[in-house]
């Protein structure tokens, strides 16, 4: 962990926060983005932490696969899939094009 993981934090969010209606990112390309590029996890774990009222974009962060990284069955992953058809971001089986729709 870098020695001051709050400024990490915080440009994690900036750069959850740039990512544009319409598109998604990795965890790794925002651990990249910030310059920590093997810090994915704690990407992930910064979003984990969000408040549920959030206004980060969260829902626009998946897993180097393309897919939602929540269980199928959890109401994490409906809203996930379900904020992403509303912004007309295409998920088929589960997995969205990062060719087509990755910032």
């Amino acid at each position: 962990m870098p020695a001051n993981s709050e400024s990490l934090r915080q440009a994690v969010l900036q750069q959850v926060n740039a990512i544009p209606k319409g598109s998604v990112s990795t965890y790794g390309r925002i651990a990249k983005a910030i310059g920590y590029p093997n810090h994915s996890r704690f990407v992930g774990t910064v979003l984990k932490s969000l408040p549920t009222n959030t206004q980060i974009p969260w829902h626009r962060v998946v897993n180097s696969q393309g897919k939602s990284s929540f269980p199928e069955a959890s109401h994490a992953y409906t809203e996930q899939i379900k904020r992403l058809s509303e912004e007309n971001v295409s998920v088929l089986n589960g997995r969205i094009d990062l060719r087509r729709f990755a910032f």
